[in-house]
């Protein structure tokens, strides 16, 4: 096949995070001097996997192999071999084999779905609706991944990974989140960044690196100590013990004083029985 007949699906080309300039450029190195020795998958005319080697080879007039995956049916089943692809290449850094893990999952759970909802109706009254659409879905749709644990084994990550990963999608700002994808902090400093305020993620990602990993250590460190109304209680509760040890004390004095006013009358009453 030759480079005009190719199709570019710009959605396709930006589903995986680009190269890295320097990856970029390796790349480039290894195909002049070696040509290019993997084949570019299609779908039809559409790349799927391959578009820097055939950016490199177009640029450079370079011959290339192709090759069809029968297995593609739609787009879905397109995006799952690309992240399953991606999942097992070691280049890809944790938070990105964690954001891919978490895409796999929805994914799968949506064709899940859809598998279940388009199963035959069952031919005898003994099987139900529900467990012959299950057992379509469990034959044409990859293992669900429903628990963190299943997706922290799917991505090679802790269930303590995931966690943060996911907290740095809903909450970080696009500044945070293009620096952990550029390695400037770590997926622990970014979900720390991510509790902050939007206007406060930003200006930590703008000042640089060092500041956005102040700010999570600010963070963590506000974290540790108690907070603000947790001391006055203490605060409050010491007061009242040591003003309940006050009056404890007052009592037991006036206890005293009383015991001995009784001991002083008894006395007077044996001494006037006498009389």
């Amino acid at each position: 096949m030759n480079h005009d007949s190719i199709v570019i699906n710009e959605e396709l080309k930006a589903y995986i995070d680009p190269l890295t300039p320097e990856e970029h450029d390796a790349l480039e190195r290894s195909i002049l001097a070696e040509g290019c020795r993997d084949a570019l998958v299609l779908w039809g005319d559409v790349l799927v996997d391959g578009h820097n080697r055939f950016g490199i080879c177009s640029k450079h007039g370079l011959p290339f192999q192709t090759v069809q995956n029968p297995r593609f049916k739609s787009m879905d089943d397109v995006h799952l071999w690309m992240i399953d692809q991606h999942l097992g290449r070691r280049s890809v850094s944790d938070f990105q084999r964690g954001v891919l893990a978490l895409r796999k999952k929805e994914i799968v759970a949506t064709k899940r779905a859809q598998a279940i909802q388009e199963a035959p109706l069952p031919d005898t009254a003994a099987a139900t609706d529900s467990e012959t659409g299950a057992a379509a879905a469990s034959h044409s749709v990859p293992e669900a991944l429903n628990s963190r644990e299943a997706i922290a084994r799917a991505a090679r990550l802790s269930s303590s990974q995931v966690v943060m990963i996911e907290k740095i999608q809903k909450q970080a700002a696009p500044e945070v989140v293009a620096a952990v994808k550029a390695g400037e902090i770590s997926i622990n400093a970014a979900a720390a960044v991510a509790s902050l305020p939007v206007e406060e993620q930003v200006a930590a990602a703008s000042a640089g690196k060092d500041e956005l990993k102040q700010a999570a250590k600010r963070v963590r460190e506000a974290k540790k100590r108690p907070p603000k109304d947790a001391v006055a209680d203490a605060a409050t509760e010491a007061v009242e013990t040591a003003a309940s040890g006050d009056e404890l004390g007052q009592l037991r004095q006036r206890v005293a004083e009383l015991t001995e006013e009784n001991e002083q009358l008894r006395q007077q009453l044996q001494r006037l029985s006498g009389a």
